[in-house]
């Protein structure tokens, strides 16, 4: 039989708490640290950011023994996430069995600034900050780089599966982060994708997404038998309807089929919930709800987190399935923050408060620019 994916450990560190356990518990208080900026750099349109204090993750590089002058922001962000996970699990990180798996979408993009010379201009492409990453922890494989727009997270989730399972690896330390900058923040602008108010996914009144900053890791470790504790990743889809280049698809084509294929895996009764992307723009939520009608799961709860983190991008598959974890175990459906009058043709099971489940297994589903989709099942077991 295929090899267990198990999920031994994780890390989240953002403006909301330096661990995934605090992290989880200001989301369950409701807690969000986005605010409205007025500028940043030429950017003087106002928008909505969760910002992670720089200063903070300097002292975090301090207390972990990362020499800060070495790394970029970005990579220090990996590098905390990663190392804090890779203790909690007690894997040794520099095996030949271990593969290193990095989730962004821009890296080190704000290395081309104008007046950014405090690194060489290399370190703008991707694969050379992973290649860091991997080498502070003496790792002799060459990493993998995922960038594949908002899925990027859940895509390097089933990578890190899909390598594990081929057997050349026994475990995978998987790690997503973004910087958000001018360039970012213009680029969703120019959309017309933001909102200088508090993101609402799924409401009447919602009027675009709100942006993020986190960095999230978890360590996946292959197991020949079938575990009587924990976490398991039981199979994920990656699904592209190709529709457009940054708009989704009016029939949710791509998405429908990803949760088909987990659904393969589970009964609907054993949901907790769907983990959904919810960004608040007026197409995604609407093609989100479209996909889980026609997947039949118009009655299972659905929750989203965007309105607590904003859309932390290269993070967001590896963040928001830790805190789905952290929800489940819980026995909890998270509020969607911002959520208050349905505004999609679809009536799908979103609520404003949290509330208990007896679920033990959650889909994460992300889409992203391109027709890109992707869904991933995961099922805890109690000892």
């Amino acid at each position: 039989m295929d090899r267990v994916i198990r999920c031994i450990a994780d890390s989240v560190v953002s403006p909301l708490g330096l661990t995934s356990a605090e992290n989880y518990r200001n989301v369950k208080a409701g807690r969000s640290k986005l605010l409205r900026y007025e500028t940043m750099g030429n950017v003087s349109t106002p928008f909505m950011l969760s910002r992670i204090d720089r200063a903070v993750i300097d002292a975090l590089c301090r207390e972990l023994g990362i020499p800060c002058k070495d790394y970029t922001f970005f990579e220090k962000m990996l590098l905390v996430s990663s190392l804090q996970a890779v203790r909690e699990s007690g894997i040794e990180a520099s095996s030949n069995r271990v593969l290193f798996v990095i989730s962004t979408t821009k890296g080190n993009v704000s290395l081309l600034d104008a007046g950014n010379d405090d690194f060489p201009e290399e370190r703008v492409l991707l694969g050379k900050s992973a290649a860091l990453v991997a080498e502070f922890f003496g790792n002799p494989n060459t990493p993998i780089t995922v960038c594949n727009a908002c899925i990027s997270g859940l895509c390097a989730q089933i990578e890190a599966m899909r390598a594990i399972r081929s057997g050349r690896y026994d475990c995978a330390v998987v790690v997503g982060a973004d910087e958000q900058s001018p360039f970012i923040i213009s680029g969703f602008l120019s959309l017309k994708a933001l909102t200088d108010t508090p993101c609402r996914p799924f409401d009447k009144e919602r009027k675009g997404l709100n942006l993020g900053e986190c960095a999230a890791a978890v360590v996946l470790q292959a197991s020949d038998i079938a575990p009587t504790a924990g976490w398991t990743l039981e199979c994920g889809a990656v699904r592209n309807d190709a529709n457009h280049i940054s708009g989704p698809s009016r029939t949710g084509e791509g998405s429908c089929l990803a949760l088909e294929y987990t659904l393969k895996q589970c009964r609907k009764e054993e949901l907790a919930f769907i983990n959904v992307h919810g960004t608040a723009t007026s197409f995604n939520d609407e093609m989100e709800a479209i996909a889980i009608y026609r997947a039949g799961l118009i009655d299972v709860p659905v929750t989203g987190l965007k309105g607590y983190y904003g859309h932390t991008m290269g993070a967001a598959g590896i963040l928001e399935s830790i805190i789905s974890m952290y929800a489940v175990r819980d026995n909890t459906v998270l509020a969607t923050r911002g959520y208050s009058v349905p505004g999609v043709t679809y009536p799908v099971n979103v609520s404003s408060e949290n509330r208990l489940t007896n679920g033990n297994s959650f889909i994460k589903l992300l889409s992203g620019f391109a027709g890109c989709n992707a869904a991933l099942l995961y099922r805890y077991r109690k000892s």
